[in-house]
């Protein structure tokens, strides 16, 4: 087997849409005036703002199976991928640590909050790399299972309200204040991208490697039926775990997992096999780019005081009057969006790839 397997333009064009819409939902420009669907749930549920990140997570595993895998399967020398996994998950999990160094400073926050996404990703892509390589089929899905099944039993008997549940005490217990949500008065907070609830975010990419093993085979018809087994698990789960994205919990990782398969064979259908444009290739090729530039961009901007000036200026001051608050905070939005996918797109075109 080549020591490369072929690049999917589906997969650049999936990655890249998840990072639009996550700067999409990330920027709006009045939080107070925010179309339901791009929130997330108050707690339990899925809206599609709450798909963005596990397919992010997805992604990362479709793309372990097609670039890494091959290049086990090949003979590479083991030492130097797990030098090479470990390295590229420290950086990332490091560029994560900086922006919310930025971010700390930006608004004045009373503590620095060491999790994030970038440090989930990376933490993910350390553990689940080297399950893939090593691991047959059988085994990662026993690891899937032993995740998931392993979750509930954790969490089941606390149960699964907000501040009072298992990962969120652990989190708490162990990382206060430095957290996302903390309350010295109570003593109660919580961490969406913590410690306990990244186990079964690594389920998820582990998901996303065995999509990637069928795309890579062109075995469509299991893709179509694993999509379909997901979504239906995930919601009978549900029944007994609920849904929920800040605890990650075993039902939403199969939810998600579901909507992320349809959505990458959907993508692999109409563009690597019946030749569509690649929407949103630019922003897949340079993802870290996209999202570490636009946090930086917002974060300085926020710092400075300009954020909020630029959006009463160029949209709220006019739009408001004419179409009411909601259009022109998700025209500030969709502006932030279309600036970066130029800046992308223009990267692209140079040949210029960042890559960390």
């Amino acid at each position: 087997m080549n020591a490369a397997a072929p690049r999917f333009a589906s997969v650049d064009a999936l990655r890249g849409l998840t990072v639009a819409a996550m700067l999409l939902v990330n920027n709006p420009g009045d939080w107070g005036h925010v179309y339901a669907p791009l929130l997330h749930a108050d707690w339990h549920g899925c809206t599609p703002t709450d798909l963005i990140f596990p397919f992010f997570l997805f992604v990362v595993g479709v793309s372990t199976a097609l670039g890494i895998v091959p290049r086990a399967e090949a003979g590479a020398d083991p030492r130097a991928l797990h030098r090479a996994i470990a390295s590229r998950g420290a950086r990332i999990i490091a560029m994560g640590l900086l922006l919310h160094l930025i971010a700390w400073w930006a608004y004045d926050m009373a503590h620095y909050r060491p999790w994030g996404v970038l440090q989930r990703i990376g933490l993910c892509f350390i553990v689940a790399a080297p399950l893939a390589i090593h691991l047959g089929a059988r085994a990662q899905w026993a690891c899937i299972a032993a995740l998931l099944l392993g979750y509930w039993a954790l969490l089941s008997p606390g149960g699964y309200a907000q501040f009072h549940n298992l990962a969120d005490r652990t989190d708490t217990a162990l990382f206060a204040p430095w957290l996302y949500v903390f309350d010295p008065a109570t003593g109660l907070g919580r961490e969406p991208e913590g410690l306990a609830s990244t186990l079964p975010a690594i389920a998820t990419v582990l998901l996303g490697v065995r999509a990637g093993d069928w795309l890579r085979r062109g075995d469509t018809r299991r893709l179509l039926i694993a999509a379909v087994a997901a979504l239906a698990a995930g919601a009978l789960w549900s029944f007994a775990m609920p849904i929920n994205k800040a605890l990650w919990t075993s039902s939403f990782v199969l939810w998600t997992a579901g909507w992320a398969t349809l959505a990458l064979l959907a993508l692999h259908l109409l563009i690597d096999r019946r030749g569509w444009p690649p929407i949103g290739r630019a922003f897949g090729v340079n993802a870290i780019a996209a999202y570490a530039g636009s946090a930086t961009l917002v974060y300085l901007l926020a710092g400075l005081g300009w954020w909020g000036a630029i959006y009463r200026h160029a949209f709220a001051g006019w739009m408001t009057p004419l179409f009411g608050p909601y259009v022109p905070s998700l025209a500030f939005a969709t502006a932030f969006v279309a600036l970066w996918w130029g800046i992308v797109w223009w990267m692209d075109r140079r040949g210029w790839h960042l890559k960390i």
